[in-house]
């Protein structure tokens, strides 16, 4: 029996025979409208009633609440329940007891905000499984509708799997349990995730329970990372790190491995409460190694692609899992050890000659300078001494230049042996790192693998001439290029240079020579072997005043000798006129004059 049915009364005087013959009954107005009133539920405004649906389509919910007439409340306020069916009990809230058009106004919303609050506590207090409906994605989740109040569900606890695709569940509605209220500003957290732990714990200890070391599972790719795979075992995770995806290496497990593929692991480790559980993929298939060529041996030749670069040197794939290095001391003759990657780069592919091959350790090196000819097994042929080429220069030391006549030869100018005429005190001074110098072969020091080298044997020695034009006592114009501790450096003509001590520096008036000053220097001293040469510019006046004093000395020397002859040529006789003189002589040498 409906609300409707159950409330109504007859009259206590009313004559039924009389009503149906149509016969006219005894009964006022007023007492007929009190009769229908009281039929009718008493309905005040603003307030929260429960109504019975009797209609339901997709714009409007027709409710029954004993009223004279239905109530229409919008069908987007049950989105939350898409199980309401006819005859379903749901409270309302009376918002207009008649409209313009004589309607009931009703909202299902309002009713369920005024006890909302009510029922989100309750539900958190008992842990209780409620419905809502999921209206819109908002930032880091979803919003929710529960009972009436906007929740805040968190994208991590919309499932027990990572939620990839968010928009899927707009619209939908699904089962929650609230997890977290705040008072203060009365928002709501809800999580359905929380429903599935319950049942997948219970699931995930029973797995735990039997785990062992070399156990194989089935498991589901969960998710993707640039440092392995998380793989879902039924409730329990586990990670493949990418070095055990595959024997090969691996540069991105996207290559490896889909999201949601069902692939077979093995156990290789946990922790002791099995929480951390470390899982195999390449442990599943035969080691790459076990799988080479046995007749494979030192000297033969393979092809591989570079993989992974050092400095040190590059690892060569010659098959999926087998690897070799290549040092970089491997890749050239040369015996300046540079970067590997000025020779090789990831991606490359290269042959090489095996060099070490163990198949324990499964280790194996490489070369690649061996598909070349070793230069210094016919140095001589091809370098012979004495003859000329051209060399790039790579370093230098305050003895000389070091350079590479082509890649794995290296020589040594010394830096006596860059110019016959300047005084080189350092090979910066004479050349640059990377410039081409020519030079000729001294010597060849093939254990040791060096070449003597020499640039300025190119050209004839201009010290057998310099011997002929700068003679001891010659006489050169020279200019002060350079003062030094003990003296002077002299610049004299055909590009030789002379030294000067400051004693030999001192000018005629007295005064010392100065930095740039031209002047006549006179040599004192000449030496090939040593390339020296010592110079004076007070030789050249004082030489001359010296020689100009002896021949004076000289010409005195031979006039006194000649007066002394013309004495001893007189004739010996003795006249009256010289013995007076003689006589006065006497007198006075007497007298003490």
């Amino acid at each position: 029996m409906s609300d409707l049915t159950k409330n109504v009364k007859p009259l206590d005087n009313f004559d039924w025979e009389e009503f149906e013959n149509g016969a006219h009954v005894n009964v006022s107005k007023e007492e007929l409208d009190k009769a229908y009133d009281e039929t009718l539920n008493k309905v005040s405004e603003h307030q929260v009633v429960e109504g019975t649906v009797i209609s339901i389509d997709k714009k409007e919910v027709i409710v029954n609440i004993g009223y004279k007439s239905d109530g229409i409340i919008p069908a987007s306020e049950f989105r939350y329940n898409p199980d309401l069916k006819v005859g379903d009990k749901v409270e309302v809230y009376v918002e207009n007891q008649e409209d313009k058009k004589g309607q009931l106004i009703l909202s299902h919303k309002k009713a369920r905000l005024s006890k909302s609050w009510e029922r989100v506590n309750a539900a958190l207090d008992n842990q209780e499984v409620i419905q809502g409906y999921i209206k819109c994605r908002t930032k880091g989740g979803m919003i929710v509708d529960v009972f009436g109040i906007e929740a805040f569900l968190p994208g991590s606890q919309i499932d027990v799997h990572p939620i990839r695709d968010y928009d899927q569940f707009v619209g939908k509605t699904m089962e929650f349990k609230v997890v977290k209220i705040n008072q203060e500003f009365r928002n709501v957290v809800v999580s359905h995730k929380a429903l599935i732990e319950a049942e997948l714990e219970a699931q995930k200890k029973e797995i735990i329970s039997k785990l062992e070391k070399g156990q194989i599972l089935e498991g589901t790719v969960k998710n993707i990372t640039t440092y392995g795979v998380f793989v879902d075992l039924g409730g329990v995770d586990g990670l493949i790190h990418i070095t055990d995806l595959s024997w090969g290496r691996v540069d991105d497990p996207h290559k490896v491995v889909e999201l949601d593929q069902k692939i077979n692991v093995v156990i290789l480790d946990f922790d002791d409460e099995k929480k951390r559980i470390a899982l195999g993929l390449k442990q599943l298939t035969p080691h790459p190694w076990d799988a080479l060529d046995p007749n494979l041996k030192v000297g033969d030749h393979v092809k591989g692609k570079v993989v992974v670069i050092a400095d040190y040197g590059a690892f060569v794939e010659i098959q999926p899992g087998v690897e070799g290095l290549i040092h970089v001391s491997e890749m050239s003759w040369s015996q300046h050890l540079r970067s590997a990657q000025e020779f090789l780069k990831v991606g490359d592919e290269v042959e090489a000659v095996i060099l070490t091959l163990d198949r324990d350790e499964r280790k194996m090196s490489l070369g690649i300078k061996q598909l070349k000819e070793d230069p210094w097994e016919t140095i001589e042929v091809k370098y012979p001494i004495g003859s000329k080429h051209t060399a790039k220069v790579r370093n230098f030391t305050n003895f000389g230049v070091f350079v590479e006549l082509e890649e794995g030869v290296d020589g040594l100018i010394h830096i006596s042996d860059l110019s016959w005429t300047k005084k080189v005190k350092h090979p910066s001074e004479f050349t640059q790192v990377g410039a081409d110098i020519d030079v000729v072969v001294l010597e060849i020091d093939k254990e040791n693998r060096r070449l003597s080298l020499g640039h300025k044997q190119l050209e004839d020695n201009p010290w057998d001439v310099f011997e002929t034009i700068y003679t001891v006592g010659s006489i050169h114009q020279g200019k002060i290029i350079e003062t030094l501790e003990k003296g002077d450096v002299i610049s004299l003509e055909k590009g030789v240079e002379g030294f000067a001590t400051p004693k030999h520096l001192v000018k005629e008036d007295g005064t010392q020579a100065a930095l740039g000053e031209e002047l006549p220097f006179k040599v004192i001293e000449f030496n090939k072997d040593s390339k020296r040469i010592i110079l004076s510019h007070s030789r050249t006046f004082e030489d001359a005043q010296r020689e100009e004093k002896k021949a004076a000395k000289k010409a005195r020397v031979k006039k006194d000798k000649e007066d002394s002859i013309k004495i001893d040529n007189q004739p010996a006789a003795t006249t009256l006129g010289d013995i007076d003189v003689l006589a006065q002589l006497k007198e006075k040498m007497e007298k003490g004059e």
